[in-house]
């Protein structure tokens, strides 16, 4: 296990099933698990320009970047998840949970959304609609899911003033877009601006947001600009040192943190104004 502490955040390069029952209760989790689609490795997100006629005859495949525990196993990471949150939460502690939008013989998002409320009291799935249409062929990805469930015993806190939240974030509100990640980058990246989107809502500032499947470090980049403390942890050390460094960029711009704003229209798209590039993935 290794350990690096920037700024209000720490974060751990570990399983998060060693580190999770170790910690003080947190105020919210905010995470992003693997899908179970063994993506960038060998199937469509790998092979996309070879599957769609975008890429050159004979041009190589972009290089793999696999993700740890993105088989068969991911089900039972939220599985776990769903047992593991109730200890960590704080009273009135909400998860929200980035899943997939849907497709295929074995729907996840509709597993995962009974694996919380097992153990959580499920509240809502929230459509981030990401504008362009995405990979796939006849009903093309636009969209996924965030789950969000609260700790039973009573409701999750909420922060919104305006009564005009809705179950979609589209396309672009809050700063929200689709990243079409660099070779380098984590290969499926959030916009920090969505998690900020959800940590606005639920918590208040010097509270502690848990994300359990680091990645690239979006969820710590949207605490560190809203004053918000992070925990983080990532198997893989890839994602971990990119963690790091975007947490460090991410304090350095003090002039940049601010509170996620919420627009007092749905179709009112000035937050993405505030949150402006560079846009960190997850």
């Amino acid at each position: 296990m290794r350990i690096e502490r920037i700024g209000n955040a720490t974060l751990y390069l570990a399983d998060c099933r060693e580190v999770m029952p170790t910690l003080a209760p947190v105020d919210m989790i905010f995470t992003d698990p693997p899908y179970g689609h063994n993506n960038n490795e060998g199937d469509l997100i790998h092979n996309m320009e070879k599957a769609l006629g975008k890429a050159a005859p004979g041009a190589p495949p972009k290089a793999a970047r696999p993700i740890l525990n993105d088989g068969h196993e991911a089900n039972g990471l939220v599985d776990w998840l769903a047992d593991a949150a109730p200890r960590v939460l704080s009273s009135g502690g909400a998860v929200c949970c980035c899943s997939p939008g849907g497709g295929g013989p074995d729907p996840s998002f509709a597993r995962w959304a009974l694996a919380l409320d097992r153990k959580l009291q499920f509240k809502m799935a929230v459509v981030w609609d990401k504008g362009p249409m995405g990979i796939g062929w006849h009903y093309r990805r636009s969209y996924e899911f965030v789950l969000v469930a609260e700790k039973r015993g009573g409701a999750s806190k909420w922060y919104d003033t305006t009564n005009k939240i809705e179950n979609v974030v589209r396309p672009g509100a809050f700063g929200a877009r689709k990243i079409i990640p660099s070779a380098d980058d984590h290969p499926t990246p959030k916009p920090w601006q969505l998690a900020a989107h959800f940590i606005g809502l639920h918590t208040l500032p010097n509270e502690t947001v848990l994300d359990p499947f680091m990645g690239g470090g979006s969820t710590g980049v949207a605490c560190a600009k809203m004053g918000r403390k992070f925990v983080g942890v990532e198997l893989d050390p890839r994602w971990f040192d990119l963690s790091c460094r975007r947490l460090e960029e991410a304090y350095l711009q003090r002039d940049m943190f601010v509170d996620a704003p919420v627009a007092e229209d749905p179709a009112d798209a000035r937050a993405a104004d505030l949150f402006a590039e560079p846009e960190f993935g997850a």
